[in-house]
């Protein structure tokens, strides 16, 4: 159970991070605090967390290296 305290804790930051420094990103990601997993049993297991915490460090690190790409082209 820590396990999953402490990637939870992760993915809070992070999405905090995106929030306050990377709003245009911020609108794409497809959650809402309200919504409950609609299975009886859902499988919220250690493997399910660090899945989604990777895939938003993975989100965020293209949307950054695109944006320096862009903002190093010339004019």
């Amino acid at each position: 159970m820590k396990r999953i305290q402490v990637i939870t804790n992760e993915i809070n930051k992070l999405t905090l991070k995106i929030e306050e420094e990377y709003p245009e990103l911020y609108k794409y990601l497809d959650e809402n605090p309200i919504t409950m997993p609609n299975a009886e049993h859902p499988d919220m297991g250690n493997k399910v967390f660090a899945e989604y915490l990777a895939s938003l460090k993975d989100l965020l690190e293209h949307h950054i290296e695109t944006h320096q790409n862009e903002n190093n082209k010339p004019k």
